[in-house]
Formats: C-alpha cells, sequence, structure tokens
C-alpha cells in the first residue's frame, strides 16, 4: 500500500466533504515555515488541520522533525499510517494527535480505522503560526491595527510583532483568512511558493 493510495482514499472516504465545502479549503503539500516542511493535507475551514500520511512504504525517520513543526501551527494533527507502523507510533506523537490506521482490503480499497480522534492544540507558538503568512499579508494585518514604523522590517520581525500584538485566537482567524484568500488557490492545486525564498527561521 503505496503514499498514492491512501491519499487517494482520505480525499474520497475522509474528506469528501471538505472538499465539496466552499467555506473549506483543502490544501495539498501545504509548505510551513517557507517550505522548510510540507504537511500531506491541510484542512482550513474553523481551525487549521493537518494531515499526516505515513504508508506501509514510508519510514518514519522525518517524523521528528514533521512533530516539530506541525506542533507549532496547527490546530489539529491526524496521522494516517499504514499497519507496520502502529506499534512504533504510540510514543512519537502527542496525546492529542489523532490516528488513523490504514488497511488495503481483500478487493484492494484502502480502509480506515480510528484508533483516536484529534484534539485541540495546546501548544501553538504564536510566531511559527504567524509564519504561515506572506510577508504582504503579515504587513497589511498590522497595517490595518495601526501598527507603525513596520513597513522595511523583513518577515521574520513582522512575525514576532504579530504574535505580540494579537491574541492567539486573533492570530489563527487571521491566518486561516489569508491562506483562503490566496488569489489562484483551489482545494485541487498545490501552494505555491511566494517571494519568502528564506526559510522563516534561517536567521
Amino acid at each position: 500500500m503505496r503514499d498514492l493510495d491512501v491519499r487517494q482514499a482520505l480525499y474520497a472516504k475522509v474528506l469528501a466533504d471538505h472538499v465539496r465545502d466552499p467555506r473549506t479549503l483543502v490544501i495539498p503539500e501545504l509548505g510551513i515555515w517557507s517550505g522548510g516542511a510540507r504537511v500531506d493535507i491541510a484542512v482550513v475551514n474553523g481551525r487549521l488541520h493537518g494531515f499526516e500520511i505515513k504508508s506501509d512504504t514510508d519510514t518514519l525517520k522525518r517524523l521528528p522533525a514533521q512533530r516539530e513543526v506541525y506542533n507549532s501551527v496547527f490546530d489539529r494533527v491526524t496521522i494516517v499510517c499504514g499497519s507496520r507502523h502502529t506499534d512504533h507510533l504510540s510514543d512519537q506523537i502527542p496525546d492529542w494527535w489523532g490516528l488513523k490506521i490504514a488497511t488495503l482490503g481483500q478487493r484492494g480499497a484502502v480502509h480506515f480505522e480510528d484508533v483516536r480522534q484529534p484534539k485541540k492544540n495546546p501548544c501553538i507558538d504564536p510566531v511559527s503560526l504567524a509564519g504561515m503568512l506572506w510577508r504582504d499579508e503579515a504587513l497589511r494585518i498590522l497595517q490595518q491595527r495601526g501598527v507603525k514604523g513596520i513597513r522595511s522590517k523583513r518577515r521574520l520581525d513582522l512575525c514576532k510583532v504579530l504574535a505580540s500584538h494579537l491574541e492567539i485566537d486573533d492570530l489563527r482567524d487571521c491566518v486561516r483568512a489569508a491562506l483562503k484568500s490566496r488569489a489562484g488557490w483551489r482545494s485541487d492545486l498545490q501552494s505555491t511558493p511566494r517571494d519568502d525564498s528564506l526559510p522563516l527561521f534561517s536567521k
């Protein structure tokens, strides 16, 4: 069972209602920290929910680094894994992550078993969350709130100012609204990079 098999089944069986919902954006391979990491599927509606796939042909080598990134920005995370990874995941993911087990049926269909439902992330990092924004988006949000002397600041500095000026729920709303409003984005298209060529935390 390959990553593609699991991904297609997720869209068909788990995310179908989200894909059809005009108020929800489903983004494959969403870049985080200026592309320093990518989550397999992100669902943006009243919350930001990341889905990470670890099929039977994948390894878990990247999971510790991915866990750090996902913990910093997502409201909820669900990991979808093949049965060969089940025994190795319990000690590697936080207890608020959801867990689905993907198995291959006799007729070749992928089936999902809900082992654990996702819960609210208790440890979102405001600066990292603000880093989901493009520079012009961060600048516009701050200007709308009357913050002065920021036009020449680099993106990381704008993110720090946002984190200090906005309550976390307000910041979450701003990030979700920005993701939904980006011109040219569709639920079936991969996000495209912008002018932020350097990773957010490179300096």
